[in-house]
């Protein structure tokens, strides 16, 4: 029997889950076995997956999980360098060039376990099955505002925490860029037309921000873009890939510009294809913003975990997205399952 092994997140500040109860019960009426760990951070409470036929776990106890459970978190593991026997779905973030992902992948080779990466299950047609993009964009662009915000108060932006929906996210952040006194700033989206960019855009057009939407056709040529300096606020909503064209490069830093945020929702710090390389690491939820440049000033948010400030709408959103793929773990051997396998053989050859 198939057996799903949901495990506690334990990444800081990580409250999201990829799985509802109401998708645990439908996997168990498909035969599948579900055990979930009990967690005391996640959004949604423990007792909805036992009512759902769910086994229960005693907290981080995936490594003494059978080892044909397929072990499914979201964020990636502790860095422990312990090797990998188990299957694994998560955001591995290992396959774009990623320094920390090299040893991830290291950890599955002495393993011989197999990593799933929730980025890379794709359809026949290579469209993600599942993406938190929308919840990442909105988030993103509120903190990045938050950001603008201090700045007009001549501070840096301040701690950011878990909302319980997106209109108590709305009502405080608009009571702050009210009390500024000044004239909403100006904002560019690239990826516009994606999930990222369309909760960028949808937060910002909230909060009476204009917004000068791009995606590829405004960017082909490669660049430079000078229009993204003429703007306060630059939300960077396209994901790092061979390719990329470089949105605001180092000598921006020097540059005259009215720039002075910067939201990298896509957050590939250590990517080599960072479209964004005037900062070279992601920020917290205790310091959300990264000052790069003083004179003007240039602030940048580039937070890697920004769905899980709404983490109930978040989880739902994706849960009800990955549930079809959830549903066909029987078979490993063919669709999204398969394809993602293979990109991982690819990329373990490698090591």
């Amino acid at each position: 029997m198939t057996h799903l092994w949901v495990r506690a997140e334990q990444r800081p500040n990580e409250e999201r889950v990829g799985l509802t109860p109401e998708g645990a019960a439908q996997l168990i009426a498909a035969g599948i076995r579900v055990t979930v760990e009990e967690s005391h951070v996640r959004a949604i409470p423990i007792d909805g997956y036992r009512a759902a036929g769910c086994e229960i776990a005693p907290e981080n106890s995936w490594p003494e999980a059978p080892l044909d459970a397929i072990i499914f978190g979201l964020k990636e593991l502790p860095e422990e360098g312990t090797p990998l026997p188990h299957r694994h779905i998560m955001f591995g973030h290992a396959f774009k060039g990623q320094h920390s992902g090299r040893k991830l992948l290291e950890r599955f080779k002495a393993g011989g376990g197999t990593l799933y990466d929730l980025e890379y299950l794709l359809d026949e047609t290579g469209r993600r099955v599942a993406a938190f993009g929308y919840w990442a964009g909105y988030a993103g662009a509120a903190v990045t505002l938050k950001t603008w915000a201090a700045q007009q108060r001549g501070e840096i932006c301040g701690p950011v925490g878990v909302y319980p929906n997106k209109d108590a996210l709305n009502a405080e952040l608009l009571a702050e860029l009210d009390a500024t006194g000044a004239p909403r700033p100006r904002a560019i989206v690239i990826g516009a037309l994606g999930r990222v960019g369309t909760g960028a855009s949808d937060l910002c057009e909230a909060m009476g921000v204009e917004v000068t939407k791009w995606d590829m056709a405004e960017t082909a040529d490669g660049g430079p873009f000078p229009e993204i300096l003429e703007k306060d606020i630059f939300l960077n909503c396209i994901f790092a890939r061979p390719g990329t064209p470089v949105f605001v490069p180092r000598e921006a830093l020097n540059a005259p510009r009215k720039l002075t945020a910067i939201g990298d929702v896509a957050c590939d710090p250590d990517s080599d294809y960072n479209p964004v390389p005037v900062y070279d690491r992601a920020t917290t939820w205790e310091e959300p913003a990264l000052r790069v440049a003083t004179d003007p000033v240039l602030d940048v948010m580039a937070i890697d975990n920004l769905p899980s400030m709404l983490p109930v709408e978040s989880s739902e959103d994706y849960a009800a997205q990955l549930l079809p793929s959830l549903l066909t773990l029987t078979d490993l051997t063919s669709g999204v399952w398969a394809r993602a396998e293979d990109t991982f053989k690819s990329h373990i050859e490698r090591i």
